[in-house]
């Protein structure tokens, strides 16, 4: 018995929602939608195209960062933002980046020019879900910034306002720092001390 065409407009709408819009053709095929349907949905504005097997629904509006449940999707789930990226999601700092950040496992072969990759196993304690994607937590992100010599007076107004907003905590980030990389710990320690000097 075919799939009531309203039935699978509500699947459709319910994964999609989860992504920020977003969702790809292998998604849309599994909930029902023929390869066929979807060049009808294309063609017809009901879906835009955003990249090969990528849609977007063509009635969503955006929200700030639901463009970063795009490249969760063309990660395959593997992606986590991370880097200044991050810490744009937590609205921490000033650091810009002019590519998205994604940390990805090591062995992870895809490339976009959009994309600016790192490769490390990430633990789940260092990573928090949004919607539609994965970002690395507060801490992790400065660690990560720290880690590729940044500024440091803009490290240390970065880390002031992540602990005045109770986003992290000055003995945790330490901490973590030294586990993570030393490289970034020695850079915290120099934006720390910043804070100190009058």
């Amino acid at each position: 018995m075919p799939v009531d065409r309203r039935e699978l407009r509500r699947r459709l709408f319910a994964q999609a929602a989860e992504q920020a819009g977003y969702f790809t053709a292998a998604q849309a095929r599994s909930i029902g939608y023929s390869y066929q349907a979807q060049a009808h949905h294309v063609g017809a504005g009901n879906w835009l195209r955003v990249d090969r097997g990528l849609f977007r629904l063509g009635e969503w509006v955006p929200n700030i960062h639901d463009d970063l449940a795009r490249w969760a999707l063309w990660s395959r789930g593997r992606g986590v933002v991370s880097h200044e990226t991050a810490l744009a999601v937590h609205a921490i700092g000033e650091f810009e980046s002019p590519r998205v950040n994604l940390t990805v496992p090591p062995g992870f072969t895809m490339r976009d020019r959009a994309v600016k990759l790192h490769f490390a196993d990430l633990p789940p304690s260092d990573v928090v879900q949004r919607a539609g994607f994965r970002v690395t937590n507060p801490t992790r992100s400065v660690i990560d910034v720290a880690s590729r010599t940044p500024d440091e007076d803009q490290l240390s107004r970065t880390i002031t306002e992540a602990d005045e907003r109770g986003l992290i905590t000055i003995r945790n980030l330490r901490t973590r720092a030294e586990a993570v990389d030393v490289r970034a710990a020695l850079y915290i320690e120099r934006a720390l001390a910043l804070q100190a000097t009058p």
